[in-house]
């Protein structure tokens, strides 16, 4: 009986000393929880301020706003193309850059028939440096500058060994992705300077923010736009230069790793890149950095909390590589 006695005495001592402790960690677990609570409120408000409620209020004219011309590099890309044609679509004339070819040719006639705005197509070899940059100069001349799309190389997505990459294409993928965008950022910049208004927006992808297994030169572009993106949006933004980095995930083209072309395109992960282009466009001027498409946002959202180790696996194992 004096043992149950004196275990009960102890029993009491104890919870008397730990009762502060007790405390001063349900009020860290109740402040963790609300900060917690607060920061998933300002998501879901940052995601409707930013997807939806734009697509539901007049913003204005862009061509009033930002310039009357937009300079789009890589227009054969399915989202570049989608991107200027919903430019124009507003009223915005339209400068394609890139290798002269059929597609990049037809891409221009169909703008132009389709919205009765002015094209211009541009033949640039990046390989060949400031000669390809003299000749951009001289046709961007005189004219109001108002956009430069860049868009990622997208046919470097689908999964392949670094290694099995020959040197010309690894050396045409950096010229294309890093090259192209850094040096058509330098020469449309100064003039949207010099006006006080004009929006870059660079198109890369979600795979940015997580190391690719078999996509090593894909993400590593990626990741550079994106980056290159933010950085010029904090040295431009008092300036009125808005610099955005649009960060996609799957879009429904062959492009973009989709086999099949546009099949199963149009669903709700995987949109049609006239879709998402709608959707992007919608964000211009609100947010630097977006996957301008609200479930990407949402995909978005898991990656970044995905441990590594469990991304990479489910790369492996999605893809059927190793």
């Amino acid at each position: 009986m004096a043992a149950v006695d004196s275990f009960q005495l102890l029993y009491r001592e104890i919870a008397r000393s730990c009762h502060c402790y007790v405390e001063t960690l349900a009020l860290v677990g109740a402040v963790y929880t609300a900060s917690r609570a607060a920061l998933f409120a300002r998501d879901c408000y940052s995601l409707i301020r930013l997807h939806f409620i734009p697509r539901l209020m007049h913003r204005g004219d862009l061509l009033q706003r930002f310039g009357t011309w937009a300079v789009v590099v890589g227009a054969p890309e399915a989202l570049a193309s989608a991107y200027a044609e919903e430019l124009a679509r507003q009223g915005v004339s339209i400068i394609l850059v890139g290798r002269r070819g059929r597609e990049a040719e037809d891409a221009a006639k169909a703008v132009a028939e389709a919205h009765g705005v002015e094209t211009l197509l541009v033949e640039a070899d990046f390989h060949l440096g400031p000669v390809t940059c003299r000749r951009i100069r001289d046709a961007l001349k005189d004219k109001d500058i108002g956009f430069l799309i860049n868009s990622v190389d997208a046919s470097l997505g689908s999964p392949r060994g670094f290694a099995s990459l020959s040197e010309d294409r690894l050396w045409d993928a950096l010229n294309r992705n890093i090259s192209a965008a850094t040096l058509m950022t330098r020469l449309v910049l100064p003039s949207m300077v010099e006006k006080g208004r004009g929006a870059v927006v660079n198109i890369s992808s979600g795979l940015c923010c997580k190391p690719t297994p078999n996509k090593a030169v894909f993400t590593a572009a990626t990741a550079y736009l994106d980056h290159f993106s933010r950085a010029l949006h904090y040295e431009y933004n008092h300036r009125g230069i808005f610099v955005q980095s649009l960060v996609p995930f799957r879009v429904g083209s062959a492009e973009w790793g989709d086999a099949s072309g546009d099949q199963g395109a149009g669903g709700w992960l995987v949109p049609q890149a006239r879709v998402y282009a709608r959707h992007a466009i919608s964000t211009l001027g609100i947010s630097h950095r977006t996957t301008g498409y609200w479930p990407h946002s949402l995909q978005l959202w898991l990656v970044q909390y995905m441990p590594e180790w469990m991304w990479v696996w489910g790369t492996y194992m999605f893809s059927g590589t190793r």
